[in-house]
């Protein structure tokens, strides 16, 4: 009988098993961790098969459980199966592992039998099936239940670390305003002195905050893009009525190129508002204090091309890159979260354009939308 076959090559067929894990080349963990989900299977197999020879048959599906899947059902196969695919899963195994356990012991047993010249009644593989397809299934679901757990957890704790950054950088600007606010409103200094200075600086930092914030809101949730097309010298000029505030209130000139009247995009012009604007933001943050930050825009081919170039001083050997990877800041001024460049990146691409930087060493970066080029009527 299967069952007395079995019990006789118990450590044969555990021993095979594990061979088969280590050929595979999986994860690290003992020899006793992965033996615990095939050996206590294997025990619940005799058992199972031993119950089905008394003459109460049916008392072994509260060992195996009940065959053609269903409403899952008490069982102990059922429960070391969840216990084996949550160990599998904490130790970094695959979905695929899981059933390849059980697939190994299957295979193990149909190889000894056959070398051995033991044959296996149809009743008897007919228990061995259900008892897989239970085992299994158990196994799988609580493993992808403890990966969805995982991942859901990292989401929640990634989520809560942007927020913390966010509401810490809003608050640190609105602390700022409103304090030069209240010493405005004492009568002591004007809008138009140092303190005046502070409360733009706070209130354009504010803005630049929302508007990122919005954009990355965008891109994340998934919501459509809204191509329209447009004049880009009208753009430019909307930008540039924004940046010249800030290029004052940071005490550096703005130079912006004409533009082409006849040249148009057809992009969301909320995402491109914002990858711009980013990108002017990060020439004022990090040009030097007196110098000058430059907005070229340009048409080559079917291409249009907006160029941000500030005076930076230049980038660390391998750093360009660097700079659009998320909470990523590249020089000592640690303001802002560190999201801006890649938000800006993801919105230029949503566009069917591209970000890039161009170190200029000694000098500063120059950061390059490029996009489709189009046109509007003469």
């Amino acid at each position: 009988m299967m069952h007395e076959f079995l019990t006789a090559n118990r450590i044969e067929l555990i021993a095979r098993c594990r061979e088969k894990v280590a050929q595979r080349g999986t994860p690290g963990a003992s020899e006793e961790e992965l033996a615990y989900g095939i050996s206590t299977f294997l025990d619940q197999l005799i058992k199972t098969l031993v119950v089905e020879k008394t003459a109460t048959p049916m008392r072994s599906r509260e060992v195996s459980g009940p065959s053609g899947g269903g409403q899952p059902n008490l069982s102990e196969i059922g429960e070391s199966a969840t216990q084996h695919g949550r160990e599998l899963q904490r130790h970094g195994f695959t979905a695929e592992q899981v059933v390849h356990d059980y697939g190994d012991l299957c295979q193990s047993i149909s190889d000894l039998a056959m070398e051995r010249g033991q044959a296996i009644e149809v009743d008897e593989f007919r228990t061995l099936n259900r008892c897989l397809d239970n085992a299994i299934a158990n196994a799988v679901t609580e493993f992808g239940y403890q990966r969805d757990f995982v991942i859901a957890d990292r989401q929640a704790m990634h989520l809560n670390e942007r927020l913390g950054f966010l509401a810490h950088e809003l608050r640190n600007q609105l602390c700022t305003a409103t304090l030069a606010l209240s010493i405005i409103k004492q009568g002591n200094v004007g809008l138009s002195g140092a303190t005046g200075g502070v409360l733009d600086r706070a209130l354009v930092g504010l803005g630049n905050l929302i508007d990122r914030s919005l954009a990355e809101v965008r891109m994340t949730a998934g919501l459509p893009i809204q191509h329209r097309l447009f004049s880009l010298a009208d753009f430019i000029a909307e930008v540039k009525q924004s940046a010249s505030l800030e290029a004052q209130v940071v005490g550096c000139s703005l130079t912006v190129s004409d533009v082409d009247p006849l040249l148009a995009v057809d992009v969301d012009r909320d995402l491109l508002l914002s990858a711009a604007g980013n990108l002017l933001q990060n020439a004022f943050k990090f040009t030097h204090p007196g110098s000058e930050v430059v907005l070229n825009v340009y048409a080559l081919s079917d291409r249009i091309f907006i160029d941000v170039q500030d005076h930076c001083g230049g980038l660390a050997p391998g750093a360009a890159e660097d700079l659009f990877t998320p909470f990523t800041q590249g020089a000592a001024d640690r303001s802002g979260l560190g999201l801006g460049l890649s938000i800006a990146r993801r919105g230029v691409a949503a566009n069917h354009g591209t970000l890039g930087v161009r170190d200029l060493p000694g000098v500063g970066c120059v950061f390059t939308i490029n996009l489709p080029r189009h046109a509007v009527a003469a």
